[in-house]
């Protein structure tokens, strides 16, 4: 698929699991299939379930998400697209919302209580769209502005605006309003730019304070005002297919070389501290009780104090 690499970034099972604490939910690729499980604590499969179709020329990437009793899974694909909603317990399908333009994307939803609803917000299918999770029902549809998206998108409280970064083939990032209904149009974008080195395609950004973060495929890092939209630093890191992940008022960008850039947004750029596993890295960090979670191309990585809090 990725011609150019020696080595693929992506495999069948690139996608992330989710968890409530009792199950483990899984999502891949079984040739042609999108493939949907729940697994307990002991490795033990409670359900397996194959929603739908997936043809896509990049594979499968989209991760399952929880939202009440749900799991719920992107479809996005180069045939007939759609979103899906399957039950915790059981696998059952609880509601299948078609996707209209049958284009591929690897996008994640996200789901927060915007503008008095429940929201579950994507990029994908040549436009952005926010459904009501709990009956896959639209709120508002906003055509394109590009094609195919990979990132998620991101929610800022202090400037009370989403934040969408894409794609393939042109290339955009802008803030946008959530208090829409219907097809929406410019009236709901307060800013909004279209340059290579300010987007990203795969790496998903992050939101922090009255801050904006992004990291471009080819490695150049901006941070924007979240209001405003306005560049306040831009910093070449590296090639980049991981995620930007946060914790502590810091920001952690991990190149494809495995190099660590930790930065604490401000107006002006901040480097606190750089680390290099010496192995390549694709997939997002995790982190939790006090330490980083690393998937290296041959190593599993942890990183912080034993036992920590």
């Amino acid at each position: 698929t990725w011609i150019s690499r020696s080595t693929p970034p992506e495999s069948r099972a690139s996608s992330t699991p989710a968890t409530d604490g009792e199950l483990v939910y899984v999502a891949f690729l079984d040739v042609d299939e999108m493939v949907v499980a729940a697994y307990d604590f002991n490795g033990k499969k409670k359900w397996e379930k194959r929603p739908g179709p997936f043809s896509s020329r990049h594979g499968f990437c989209s991760s399952p998400v929880l939202h009440k009793d749900k799991v719920i899974v992107n479809g996005d694909h180069d045939g007939d697209s759609y979103i899906v909603a399957l039950d915790r317990k059981t696998g059952r399908e609880i509601w299948k919302t078609p996707r209209p333009n049958k284009t591929r994307s690897y996008c994640v939803p996200i789901i927060r209580e915007l503008s008095g609803r429940t929201q579950m917000i994507l990029s994908g299918d040549m436009s952005v769209a926010s459904y009501d999770p709990d009956n896959g029902k639209l709120h508002w549809y906003l055509n394109g502005p590009t094609e195919q998206y990979v990132a998620s998108l991101v929610y800022n409280p202090k400037a009370d605006l989403l934040f969408m970064t894409g794609g393939f083939p042109e290339h955009h990032v802008m803030g946008l309003r959530h208090d829409g209904t219907g097809t929406i149009d410019d009236k709901q974008i307060p800013w909004h730019h279209e340059r290579a080195s300010w987007t990203s395609y795969v790496p998903s950004p992050i939101s922090a304070g009255d801050y904006f973060l992004v990291v471009s495929d080819a490695g150049y890092a901006c941070c924007f005002h979240a209001k405003t939209g306005k560049l306040q630093w831009q910093e070449k890191l590296g090639s980049h297919h991981a995620s930007l992940v946060s914790a502590n008022g810091l920001v952690y960008f991990i190149s494809d070389t495995g190099e660590t850039t930790i930065v604490k947004p401000g107006k002006n750029y901040r480097e606190v501290a750089k680390n290099d596993l010496g192995e390549k890295v694709f997939a997002s960090p995790a982190i939790s009780q006090g330490q980083i979670f690393i998937r290296g191309y041959e190593h599993l990585y942890c990183i912080g104090q034993s036992g920590a809090e």
